[in-house]
């Protein structure tokens, strides 16, 4: 990450479309832009530093389906913002054109959690700056395909800590059935991975308000990804940013 605390605005792409889910279902979808460039120079030139953008067509359906719109979202964003890319990525070679269409980081999920050798193999070949895993957690187990099953039956903690040793250090984590309710963070979850010291987290799911994204920093989480509230204009970009730039409170 580029400071001590970051605020990542998420670009979700369906259909070749802006769109935010609620709990992960593809069936309570809202459309919030037609054209996800000018969506990403807005972010740019409204001085957002890292854009999350997921391809959900590639997570449900195994291979990237966005290829194209996230190389348009890339040259959109410019130089000074930094694009990280998720959804669909299970093979090397799905990294590697992620990575060759500028995108600074990816987020792997489901392929890494099924086999961490999967994850020691992109790390060895990129850094561990260029990869970063998703845990998304339903009912204390880490979700794939979408977020339409569990990929395992282990805990986000023992996941983490299996990830950690074969070399991945950044990990972004999403209590789903917060996600898309701007209902609050799942605070417990985020301080019992941090206090486990096995990576960096970011945090996702129901970060609405100032005050969300203090939490989570003052909780340890390294960065912030935050979506609907900034699509409803219920948190501004200005607002959001200038948790990044405050000490955390740490009494």
């Amino acid at each position: 990450m580029t400071s001590g605390f970051d605020v990542l605005v998420a670009i979700d792409l369906r259909g070749g479309r802006v769109v935010r889910l609620r709990q992960g279902d593809f069936d309570h979808e809202t459309t919030f832009s037609e054209d996800p460039s000018e969506t990403a120079r807005r972010f740019a030139d409204a001085g957002v530093p890292w854009l999350h953008v997921v391809d959900l067509d590639g997570a449900r359906s195994g291979s990237v389906v966005h290829g194209d719109v996230v190389r348009a979202i890339v040259a959109a964003a410019g130089s000074t913002t930094t694009v990280e890319v998720a959804g669909g990525l299970r093979t090397a070679d799905a990294v590697d054109e992620a990575l060759a269409s500028g995108a600074t980081r990816v987020v792997v999920g489901t392929a890494a959690i099924r086999d961490p050798r999967f994850a020691a193999e992109l790390v060895k070949r990129w850094g561990s700056d260029s990869i970063a895993v998703a845990v998304d957690v339903r009912d204390g187990r880490a979700q794939g395909d979408g977020w339409v099953g569990p990929t395992t039956d282990d805990g986000p903690t023992l996941l983490i800590g299996r990830l950690a040793d074969v070399g991945v250090t950044t990990f972004e984590v999403t209590a789903i059935d917060r996600d898309g309710t701007l209902a609050g963070p799942d605070l417990g979850l985020y301080q019992t991975l941090v206090d486990a010291g096995r990576g960096t987290i970011i945090a996702s799911g129901g970060i609405s308000t100032v005050a969300d994204l203090a939490a989570v920093r003052d909780a340890g989480c390294v960065g912030a990804i935050v979506g609907r509230a900034i699509y409803e204009g219920r948190l501004s970009v200005a607002d959001a940013l200038s948790v990044g730039s405050t000490a955390p409170d740490r009494t």
